[in-house]
């Protein structure tokens, strides 16, 4: 059983949800969310209750071992993204299928999803919003690191 699968579940019962949401330790990174299938499930969970307004998201992004802000941005955009993939879902057909008992079209239906191309629409929403796309937030985080975390690095060690 995934946390996603009880969403539906709570909000019967719940006027809102309060998530935090983390990942365990792992060799490449302590706590930092990452878009996988937990975080996927969650957020179709969310959206196909219809529930934006009523689920409110915190993250945890704290690892020693890697870059903090680059552990924060991973996270948010990770987020971001599994949101963005559960709202493209076309939620009027899959239940179309689930009313009329066709469950191997609703399967099918959802395999194919998987393979549509959410990165584009989420490049297109970065752009939007003067956000850097793609892979052009890492030389913005390494920018950030060196001209304003390591001079208060430094500031810090001289005092």
């Amino acid at each position: 059983e995934q946390p996603g699968d009880k969403v539906s579940a709570m909000l019967q019962f719940l006027d809102g949800l309060m998530l935090h949401i983390s990942r365990g330790v792992h060799w490449d990174s302590d706590h930092v969310t990452i878009f996988n299938d937990d975080l996927q499930l969650l957020a179709q969970e969310i959206v196909r209750a219809n529930a934006l307004d009523r689920v409110h998201i915190g993250l945890d992004y704290f690892d020693a071992s890697i870059n903090r802000i680059g552990a924060y941005v991973v996270g948010a955009r990770s987020v971001q993204v599994a949101l963005l993939f559960a709202l493209l879902e076309p939620i009027s057909k899959l239940k179309e299928y689930e009313e009329a008992g066709k469950y191997f079209e609703r399967l099918a239906f959802l395999e194919l999803l998987k393979t549509k191309p959410f990165g584009a629409v989420y490049d297109y929403y970065c752009l939007t919003r003067n956000a850097p796309v793609s892979e052009d937030y890492l030389k913005e985080i390494e920018r950030y690191e060196v001209e304003v975390l390591k001079k208060r690095h430094v500031q810090q060690s001289s005092s």
